[in-house]
């Protein structure tokens, strides 16, 4: 077994603290998403062992396709896993593009696709159909990709929402991009068995993702397909436990009382199941309380709840000792996750006591690959984390 671990670009914007808002909501960090602070992130992740960082789509984030193809000059060998929303382009143009990025990356493209869970933030776009079209056009919007990609032939296709005519490209992508998909409701099930290469749930208990697990496998054999299956986190990692739960204690007795009741009437109001399951682990908010501390938001073990107070989509975060981290990623990996998406506050440091903190555990243990530092590599120490382990 060799898990693999990517990363989170945060195109609105980095902090020391949680940040508010995000999936459909504005959101903007004390440090700017600027190109240079970006590519210090990607140049951490890269150097820590991830293999891709996710970048997020939406109107309170900066463009995806743009910033991580200005990131292609200053990476090696990390991947982009790209977020796109089917309906703002059309299929031939998406196959199209990724072609092109795969080419003029030699292969470092991954697809993260995403429907839409908002409605009022999809109508900015123009984009006026139901959550349940939507999901509706995401499929045909995925077969008419993967027909372009198979390059058989000029495709043509009428669907209730896509219609393409004679459509081809004069260049297929090698390798075809692997497609992340992700999504709790019934709509979300059938198009991931369906178009899938690896199904993303947000973080929740273990006993929860192995029932979507099981939901998705029985979907997919259906179709006479195998999935890979992926988990979205945040991560608290430190040398002591006790030292990861002071951090959890700091960020949350960082928020204002009032910026979480507004972030969590705004996440109420959310069209998205996913976003609905996050909210019930910590109650939509009403068991914060400064005065009990972060462990009162700990729905299992080391797995903390806290970020969805004010953050939309991913809300739950791995927070203990290097050791402990890697014992949850050991039990998640156990129900069959092969993916880890990951990242922190701030995600520049975050990802330095990850990899020098959590990756050599998991690569002791077998569950990941070793690495092999070359010349210049980062080999065992920074600033952000303490030699004694």
């Amino acid at each position: 077994m060799s898990l693999h671990f990517h990363w989170f670009l945060p195109t609105y914007g980095d902090s020391r603290n949680l940040m508010a808002g995000g999936h459909g909501s504005s959101m903007a960090g004390d440090r700017p998403a600027t190109l240079r602070y970006l590519n210090q992130i990607g140049a951490a992740a890269e150097s820590s062992g991830f293999e891709s960082v996710l970048t997020p789509t939406g109107a309170w984030c900066e463009d995806a396709w743009l910033t991580t193809a200005m990131m292609l000059e200053t990476t090696e060998t990390l991947k982009f896993l790209v977020a796109l929303r089917p309906g703002l382009l059309s299929p031939t143009l998406a196959a199209q593009m990724a072609a092109t990025f795969q080419w003029q990356s030699q292969g470092r493209l991954l697809l993260n696709v995403v429907t839409g869970g908002e409605d009022h933030e999809q109508r900015t776009y123009g984009d006026y159909l139901d959550k349940t079209q939507r999901y509706a056009r995401c499929g045909e919007f995925l077969d008419v990709i993967r027909k372009l990609w198979a390059g058989t032939g000029p495709v043509d296709y009428e669907g209730e929402y896509i219609r393409v005519e004679n459509a081809q490209l004069q260049r297929i992508p090698d390798p075809v991009p692997p497609i992340f998909f992700g999504g709790s409701s019934p709509a979300a099930g059938t198009v991931a068995s369906q178009f899938a290469d690896t199904y993303l749930t947000w973080g929740e208990p273990p006993s929860a993702v192995a029932g979507k697990i099981a939901w998705i496998r029985d979907l997919a054999d259906v179709q006479g397909r195998t999935l890979d299956y992926g988990i979205r986190l945040h991560v608290i990692s430190r040398d002591t436990s006790e030292e990861a739960w002071a951090e959890a204690d700091r960020l949350l007795s960082a928020l204002d009382p009032a910026t979480v009741e507004q972030a969590q009437q705004s996440l109420a109001r959310s069209g998205s199941e996913g976003q609905r399951r996050m909210r019930e682990l910590h109650g939509g908010g009403s068991v914060y309380s400064k005065d009990a501390g972060a462990r009162a938001l700990e729905v299992a073990p080391n797995l903390w709840s806290g970020v969805g107070l004010v953050r939309g989509g991913a809300g739950t975060a791995l927070v203990g000792s290097h050791e402990e981290v890697a014992d949850r990623i050991a039990e998640y990996a156990a129900l069959g996750l092969d993916h880890f998406v990951l990242s922190g506050y701030p995600h520049l440091e975050e990802a330095y006591n990850f990899g020098e903190g959590v990756r050599p555990i998991l690569e002791r243990r077998g569950l990941v690959q070793s690495r092999t530092h070359r010349p210049g590599d980062l080999s065992g120490s920074t600033a952000f984390l303490s030699s004694s382990r």
